[in-house]
This record gives structure tokens, C-alpha cells and sequence, in this order.
């Protein structure tokens, strides 16, 4: 089988950031799908996530996704890495890092800033409800964006190079 392209990228040097993990294209209509890394901890260097703390942001980021005025309609998928350092979030269409930072920036203000009943943590809404962690959301997307998205640069906006 061959090696897929997440597996390619040299995980002892990527650091928290946004990150254009692939640009795929439907074979028969030629339109663009853009997955994003967005890495919110060092692989292999930092403690990841937490499932709970992971699991609201999902929820959240979801919920502010699916309703912003102007990507609502591009979103295809929002949710967490399996290794728990990061999510990613798959639009339609040919996207950049840097097109998309404001967006990002915008959804983790939202959770950073958020009160109130976690959307969808009904157990009629979801499979795991209980599993949820507010206060470490909060944290996570404050430092998020103070720590890592205040004054990115072209290095966490693009994948590490050397294998």
C-alpha cells in the first residue's frame, strides 16, 4: 500500500499552526476539496488534547462553522485528529493558509468566548454527551490564538520541509 500524505509529513518538526494538508479534486466534475491541519500542539513534544476538552471544541467549531454567514456553505467537515494534537476542517474549493486564517481565528474567538449549553450535548444529540470539557476548550482556543495565530508566519503556514 502506499504511504498516505499525512503520514509524509515529518512530525518532529511540525509545530502548532494552519496547514494545507491536501487539495484534492473530484475526477469527474474537477472540483477542488482543501483540507487544513490545524495543529494545536506539537506532535510528540507537548501533551495533546484531552478526548473531553477535544470534543467540545468539535462541537463548538462545528456549530460555528455550519453557521457563518460566508463559509456555511463551503464546509464539508470539521473534527479532531485521531492523535488528538490538532482537527481538520475540509472546505470546497482551491483554498490557501492564509485564506483561511481569518476564519480559523474567527471560530476559535468563538470558543474562547463561549457560554452557555454546549451545542448538540444532549445524549439525544450526541453518543458520548457526558464527555465534554468547557473551561479546557476555552484554554486551548485562547492559547491557540495568542500563543500561535498572533503574528503567524510563512513557517506555520506551510508544512515543514525535510523528511
Amino acid at each position: 500500500m502506499e504511504r498516505i500524505a499525512s503520514f509524509s509529513v515529518n512530525h518532529l518538526l511540525l509545530e502548532p499552526g494552519i496547514y494545507v494538508s491536501r487539495i484534492d479534486r473530484d475526477p469527474v466534475s474537477g472540483m477542488a476539496v482543501t483540507t487544513f491541519d490545524l495543529r494545536l500542539t506539537a506532535p510528540n513534544d507537548e501533551p495533546v488534547m484531552n478526548t473531553a476538552e477535544c470534543h467540545t471544541i468539535e462541537h463548538l467549531g462545528a456549530t460555528f462553522l455550519r453557521n457563518h454567514a460566508e463559509w456555511a456553505p463551503r464546509v464539508v467537515y470539521f473534527g479532531p485528529m485521531g492523535c488528538r494534537t490538532g482537527f481538520y476542517l475540509v472546505v470546497f474549493g482551491e483554498v490557501s493558509s492564509e485564506e483561511i486564517l481569518p476564519l480559523v481565528r474567527e471560530m476559535f474567538e468563538f470558543v474562547r468566548e463561549f457560554e452557555g449549553e454546549i451545542p448538540g450535548a444532549r445524549p439525544e444529540e450526541c453518543g458520548n454527551y457526558l464527555d465534554q470539557n468547557l473551561g479546557m476548550a476555552k484554554w486551548l482556543a485562547a492559547r491557540y490564538l495568542e500563543r500561535d495565530l498572533d503574528g503567524i508566519d510563512e513557517a506555520h503556514l506551510n508544512y515543514p520541509s525535510g523528511e
